[in-house]
């Protein structure tokens, strides 16, 4: 164990190059991405990550969460102690806790996926909104899919709004991302059905079976899934609604498709 940097000037060279980890470009080339806030870290340390460096703030950090730092000092990473004036150059929280780690990005190759024979993927097309990403990531973790692949992705998993907004649960469900007609013949491959949803579709996502190794395809709210998601379909599917709009968020509607296939696939048999 090494023992910590300290860093009290904002204008450290160091913080400059924390900084540049916003832009897509610096994390794609540096290979890693941002985890700020005490539980997303926590979750992200208990399912295996080991951050490169923790940047903390001991003015930031209550007695009850120091055991974190310890911990993943740990692990062999490096831990900076910050100044309260340099924390706040590179936190991009309202209320930040102290805690900030530079973690490798969790993005893999589809070929990398370990996935079950009967696996629940979830497919999101030209999702932009890191709000979006983040929020089904939770409804993925909590309905045990089995992964998350963005097709044509317009948002990278890396974005530290989507580790934010998916709570930490980005490293708890394995994610990748491909161009959609590689995602399309990387299922194919896999033998998996495709269940498309879309308003325009005829049948109801509660009339398909959904066991089986499934792919779960949603899009953007505006242009929806493209036509060759569409035409590679095995089934389109619309979800119940009573209401006069046919358009939900595609975070919500991916949640809802997703938890009737949970539904499904642990519909427990009557007693006889």
């Amino acid at each position: 164990m090494t023992e910590p940097v300290d860093i009290t000037s904002p204008s450290n060279a160091r913080l400059k190059a924390l900084v540049g980890l916003h832009k897509r470009r610096s994390r794609a080339d540096a290979g890693v991405t941002v985890v700020e806030g005490y539980d997303e870290l926590s979750l992200a340390v208990e399912v295996g990550v080991v951050p490169t460096t923790l940047y903390c703030c001991p003015e930031l950090v209550t007695d009850e969460r120091a055991g974190l730092v310890e911990r993943i000092a740990g692990l062999g990473s490096e831990v900076v102690r910050l100044a309260r004036p340099a924390y706040e150059k590179v936190s991009y929280r309202d209320s930040p806790d102290g805690f900030l780690a530079v973690v490798p990005d969790p993005t893999r190759a589809l070929a990398a996926l370990d996935l079950p024979d009967d696996a629940l993927v979830l497919i999101v097309e030209g999702i932009e909104k890191p709000g979006n990403l983040g929020a089904m990531l939770r409804t993925a973790e909590a309905a045990g899919v089995h992964a998350v692949v963005a097709a044509s992705p317009v948002t990278d998993w890396a974005n530290p709004n989507v580790v934010r907004a998916s709570k930490g649960t980005l490293f708890a469900v394995p994610v990748a991302n491909a161009p959609t007609e590689e995602v399309v013949a990387w299922l194919r491959a896999r033998g998996a059905r495709i269940v498309v949803a879309t308003p325009e579709a005829d049948q109801l996502v509660t009339d398909v079976d959904l066991t089986g190794p499934i792919a779960i395809v949603v899009g953007t709210e505006h242009e929806g899934v493209t036509e060759t998601l569409k035409a590679a379909a095995d089934h389109l599917v619309k979800l119940p609604m009573a209401g006069r709009i046919n358009s939900l968020n595609v975070s919500t509607a991916a949640g809802v498709a997703v938890y009737e296939a949970m539904r499904q696939r642990h519909v427990e048999e009557p007693e006889s």
